[in-house]
């Protein structure tokens, strides 16, 4: 089960990469770049919730825990940043809150991955 959790947390992570790298591409080489980057979000989105639901199956470490919490919640400050910017300007934050999903959600695969693969050393940390 803790191996699932650490593919699922990986899987994530990569997703983040990409939509990193496809906003790149609209911004800097071809706009039309941009609908795969809407479009990413709305394919992983679904993965903090199998994350969530995974903490109620196995026993994880609290900072585990926290990140995975994390996550969900920073998840749905980017959606409202991207989807009420018109009315309260709070696009400003987009940036700003994808740079803190993707730190947390590396530190998350790190601490897993150490969970997963090094219990005695997870349990120290």
């Amino acid at each position: 089960m803790q191996k699932g959790f650490l593919a699922i947390a990986v899987l994530f992570n990569f997703c983040l990469i990409a939509q990193l790298l496809t906003v790149g591409l609209a911004v800097f080489d071809d706009p039309t770049w941009w609908n795969i980057h809407v479009l990413l979000v709305r394919g992983y989105g679904g993965l903090v919730v199998l994350l969530l639901a995974g903490l109620f199956v196995h026993p994880f470490s609290q900072k585990i825990k926290m990140l995975t919490v994390g996550l969900g919640i920073l998840l749905t400050l980017q959606f409202v940043t991207g989807h009420l910017n018109h009315f309260l300007h709070l696009g400003i934050l987009h940036p700003l809150l994808g740079f803190s999903l993707f730190t947390s959600s590396t530190t998350l695969v790190h601490r897993a991955w150490h969970e997963v693969f090094d219990p005695i050393d997870a349990v120290t940390n």
